[in-house]
């Protein structure tokens, strides 16, 4: 066993213990608690448990090594992913939370009727699945390269965990879980980021520091052939700059995994200081995310640019064992690189491993390497869990209750989301092993499917009385239709041959066009059918102020008393 892979595992072994031990003290018996923590999480512990639920690998392993490629075109993720989690705050997160209840398909159910509840919720599963593959394969990457475990092996290892602390102690223990991972990878992510700046700038502040090297990082990008890093829609079509930015704004606000997390609050008002928490852990990443991109791809360009392949830097040929760089046969030194195979470039580097390879670029110690490999661990395994109770909620509680057993007490519906969660983790062993594409991109594919089906039916259901079950049906069924249709044609997946897109309209950027659908189809459809019953207007209007007592006649719930935040 190597340095690096025995600081892995004991970083890993000791953390992967916290997060079962937590798990184990949380466990639950009651639904309550399974699925939203009986409504009694702190608001600071619960920013810290929704910023770790969001920044899944996707943030973690691959948004920096998609903006090392794509430069100034990479800010399309940290513009969407940021952006779209204020537009959740504002617009979506206390008027859920003063409704209350269980899961995002039960207030679409209540505001519309039962067989929208059923599409919501397979829309759902659908988009949790989604974005569940991208963390499977990012655990699958960890494991691969720094254990010495092939990518099925780590798969199935990050599987197992997951499905354990996920079924032990459901929201409760992923609450607790999901902060104990939030400081593991933001720690994480830091300290290189800190080492790398002082290294190459004497300025151990990288969200300062990364300024100074960008004209540097331009000059030796030209010799290599490569886009200006600075240049704007050097690699993007405006158009779709645009698009993707709004489908993972309005995706990220149509999240279920995430909505759900505001619900674990006590009152209206710690739903909305939870945001302001989960904003401010948030934003330590994603101010830095930008700066390790740089950084990473100049000590990348400078360690490889004229090198004889003989002589190559020892980080290629550890990550070249897990497939995810390559050296083009018949080269002898090093004159160009991509993150596309079908480049033809000397050397293929795929984005998702830049992060994690990150400290073995700049020569830093083991410990720091190992640190990091749990990091990425953290944030796949963090986002993985909420996705799969969301997924178990959906089947157990809005499909199995609702649907089929109207009347199956607690212990019955608890196996039925236990069961449905293991379902859940074969299959996304299955996908996380074959994704269809980059981590990142498999969740901004996730993003797209929330924002043409969940954003338009939460906005037009909170801000307009008018939009009947009908609407909303038709509206969730066109949307996800053209989407859907979109990323299968644009993508090599069940089979298909991969397009190219329309107009340089990008599978990431179609949610957005499958939003504006949606929201068309739900005006037309319930402006040309019966407006809804009286008493669905005057939930809207009770949850339209959402620290405000109940207008008369709107009935309060358990979940729901009268006098608002009581």
């Amino acid at each position: 066993m190597s340095e690096i892979q025995l600081w892995t595992t004991i970083f890993i072994v000791l953390s992967f213990g916290v997060y079962i031990y937590i798990a184990w003290r949380s466990r639950v018996s009651e639904t309550e608690s399974f699925y939203v923590a009986k409504h009694g999480v702190p608001t600071v512990a619960n920013g810290a448990a929704i910023a770790a639920d969001w920044m899944s690998a996707a943030s973690f392993i691959s948004m920096a090594g998609l903006i090392a490629f794509l430069g100034s075109d990479g800010s399309v993720y940290l513009m969407g992913w940021t952006g779209g989690y204020v537009l959740l705050a504002m617009l979506l997160a206390p008027y859920l939370r003063k409704w209350g209840k269980y899961t995002v398909p039960e207030f679409v159910g209540e505001r519309y009727s039962e067989g929208v509840r059923t599409l919501a919720a397979a829309a759902a599963v659908i988009i949790s699945f989604t974005y569940v593959v991208g963390q499977m394969n990012g655990g699958g990457i960890v494991f691969s390269r720094f254990l010495g475990i092939g990518l099925t092996g780590g798969v199935l290892i990050a599987a197992g965990v997951i499905f354990l602390y996920a079924v032990l102690g459901g929201m409760k223990g992923i609450t607790w879980t999901q902060v104990a991972q939030y400081t593991v990878l933001i720690i994480a992510y830091l300290i290189p980021a800190v080492a790398v700046a002082q290294q190459v700038t004497g300025i151990p502040i990288p969200q300062v520091s990364f300024g100074q090297i960008l004209d540097e990082l331009n000059a030796i990008g030209a010799q290599m052939g490569l886009e200006q890093y600075t240049e704007a829609f050097a690699q993007q079509p405006m158009l779709d700059m645009f698009l993707v930015t709004m489908a993972l704004m309005i995706g990220t606000a149509g999240l279920p995994h995430v909505i759900i997390r505001f619900y674990t609050t006590r009152t209206v008002r710690g739903s909305r200081h939870s945001a302001f928490w989960a904003l401010l852990f948030i934003s330590l990443l994603y101010t830095t995310a930008p700066a390790v991109g740089a950084f990473t791809k100049l000590n990348l360009l400078e360690g490889i640019n004229g090198t004889s392949v003989n002589a190559l830097p020892q980080w290629i040929e550890n990550w070249a064992r897990t497939g995810l760089v390559s050296v083009k046969d018949g080269v002898d030194t090093i004159n160009s690189v991509s993150n596309d195979p079908a480049a033809g470039a000397d050397l293929t580097i795929n984005n998702d491993i830049l992060v994690l390879a990150s400290p073995e670029i700049a020569g830093l110690p083991a410990p720091i390497i190992g640190l990091v490999a749990a990091g990425g661990m953290a944030a796949a395994l963090s986002t993985a869990a909420g996705l799969l109770l969301v997924i178990s909620s959906s089947v157990s509680h809005d499909f199995y209750f609702r649907r089929i057993r109207k009347h199956a007490d607690d212990y019955e519906r608890l196996t039925v989301g236990r069961i449905a969660m293991g379902l859940a983790v074969i299959v996304a062993i299955v996908a996380g092993i074959n994704p269809p594409a980059f981590v990142a991109e498999v969740v901004a594919f996730a993003f797209g499917l929330a924002a043409c089906s969940f954003f338009p039916a939460l906005i037009l259901g909170i801000f307009w009385k008018r939009c009947n079950a009908k609407g909303a049906a038709a509206g969730m069924v066109a949307g996800l239709a053209l989407t859907i249709t979109y990323m299968i044609y644009t993508l090599e997946v069940f089979g298909t041959a991969e397009h190219e897109g329309f107009f340089g309209i990008s599978p990431e950027g179609i949610g957005t066009i499958g939003a504006a659908v949606n929201f068309i189809v739900a005006i037309i459809v319930s402006k040309m059918t019966a407006p809804p019953p009286k008493h669905l207007e005057e939930m809207v209007e009770n949850i339209r102020y959402p620290a405000a007592t109940p207008r008369m006649g709107a009935a309060a719930t358990p979940d729901r008393p009268e006098g608002g935040e009581s």
